[in-house]
């Protein structure tokens, strides 16, 4: 394997693509692209399932794509799923068998989660001065996102595509006034709830991400419409121009491929409710999209500038969580990981750095209540946006709070496809008995943690002087030994 090659791979809505870099003195240096065009949306019905046609064209492409991902290490891959996957009701299935022919987990993630690493691919290709708003309009939803230099300042994802808006104004490939107007009206109304944030925040440059706002581009540039960037003068020249014809297979017009020219009207008319909207004077068009965020967050975490770890620290503070009893439990949370690792076979990525930071925001619902003080936290982790965390990760992370102390309802834990169950089992197992050793707040309190694991079973060996002394903490130890009892999980507290 080339340990000096990483790559992205999005799964889109209309396309997915592939990037490969090599890392040269911890700089990023592209050297392959491949996109294929699946139309993964397409076809979609209204209990929101993908087409069998669509997910085989989907799972076709990514067998193209193992071929190239199999001489590059598992942990310097990363492939994400976006709005499709996110809405499909049958999106498990398919990135269940997306996982087997890549024979890598796929990561869903939010609409939110999408639009930052979007920005952090244009900031990190495209030369940025003063504040800008990027924009990519995707096959099934459209990111906007006011950053300067590697910060973003707003982020949102609208439900606005170029593949569904086809599907809901352009069918059969028609072209007609009246559908464009509602198109165009339909943008507008996506964009209505951030419209007065983003106008206030201000933009000195626009800059367009994707195949769609590139096409727009090639086209005025291809006609002489534009001195090279996309104005509301261009897309209104455009939009009539398009008028004369009765279907989109008619067009003709320069720099318009076969490929786009199916989903080229929708583009057109969501470019147009944005240019009206917030309004935009004029847009210029970047490489960097999605693919290229993922690649560099790879360098940013070489780096240790983990976007996650920011995430936790910025949740500390805004929770204003107990810092001292966070970090008493997550020492000892590692110190338990690190001594059943081997025994129990469990990887270190990524259930290490997810059961360091369950440990430190544990005492999250604090903030609501004492009283269910797991649920408070589980819920508030599973409905905050976490910027570095996919879906599946977040979720991991909600579940291990929520079954931080109190009876093991496992019936109530969640479906984590891409986690094995048996590690997300163990990993709680350490996080409860953490929590249940650090009842008492106490600094120096804990002797070393011995730990030993034979099968599911642990045995913890601890200092007769230390347990007679410590007889209230013995107390809370042992109603943990209980509630494992219960479940399954030998839990002995053995004296030395």
């Amino acid at each position: 394997m080339d340990n000096s090659l990483y790559a992205a791979v999005d799964l889109g809505s209309n396309s997915f693509h592939m990037v490969i870099a090599r890392l040269a003195e911890g700089r990023m240096q592209i050297v392959d692209r491949i996109k294929e065009r699946v139309r993964l949306a397409e076809g979609m019905d209204e209990q929101r399932r993908m087409s069998e046609e669509a997910m085989a064209r989907g799972l076709d492409c990514l067998g193209l794509f193992a071929e190239r991902l199999t001489n590059i290490k598992p942990d310097q891959i990363r492939i994400a799923g976006t709005y499709t996957l996110r809405r499909a009701s049958n999106a498990r299935e398919f990135v269940r068998e997306a996982a087997q022919v890549l024979n890598h987990p796929v990561e869903i993630i939010s609409g939110q989660e999408e639009a930052r690493l979007i920005y952090q691919g244009v900031a990190h290709t495209q030369h940025i001065e003063g504040q800008v708003l990027v924009v990519d309009i995707g096959g099934g939803s459209t990111e906007l996102i006011i950053g300067e230099g590697f910060d973003h300042k707003a982020l949102t994802s609208r439900k606005m595509g170029c593949v569904s808006f086809t599907q809901s104004f352009f069918a059969n490939g028609k072209l007609g006034e009246k559908a464009f107007n509602n198109a165009v009206l339909e943008a507008q109304h996506q964009l209505a709830p951030i419209v007065n944030q983003y106008r206030k925040l201000g933009w000195q440059s626009c800059l367009g991400s994707s195949g769609s706002i590139r096409t727009v581009r090639d086209v005025l540039q291809g006609e002489e419409w534009t001195d090279g960037s996309i104005t509301l003068a261009g897309l209104e020249r455009l939009k009539a121009e398009m008028l004369k014809h009765k279907k989109v297979d008619q067009l003709k017009l320069a720099g318009l491929t076969e490929e786009r020219q199916g989903v080229f009207a929708a583009a057109v008319a969501i470019l147009l409710g944005l240019f009206t909207s917030l309004p935009i004077e004029r847009m210029e068009y970047s490489d960097g999209a999605l693919r290229e965020g993922l690649l560099y967050e790879f360098e940013e975490r070489l780096q240790h500038h983990d976007i996650r770890e920011r995430t936790a620290l910025a949740l500390i503070s805004h929770y204003r969580i107990d810092k001292r009893q966070a970090a008493r439990v997550e020492q000892s949370v590692l110190s338990l990981f690190d001594a059943l690792s081997d025994p129990w076979q469990m990887p270190i990525e990524p259930y290490r750095a997810i059961l360091g930071w369950a440990a430190r925001l544990h005492e999250i619902g604090l903030a609501i209540n004492y009283s269910g003080i797991h649920k408070h936290s589980a819920y508030i982790l599973q409905n905050t946006d976490l910027p570095g965390f996919n879906q599946d990760d977040q979720a991991l992370l909600a579940a291990l709070v929520r079954f931080q102390r109190k009876g093991l309802k496992l019936s109530e834990l969640p479906a984590l496809p891409n986690h094995d169950e048996q590690t997300v089992l163990r990993c709680i197992r350490i996080l409860r008995l953490a929590v249940a050793a650090h009842h008492r707040r106490q600094d120096n309190l804990l002797p070393p943690l011995n730990v030993l694991a034979a099968g599911d079973q642990l045995v913890v060996t601890l200092p007769t002087e230390w347990c007679e002394d410590n007889r209230l903490l013995m107390q809370n130890l042992e109603k943990e030994h209980r509630y494992c009892q219960e479940q399954g999980w030998p839990l002995l507290f053995q004296l030395s």
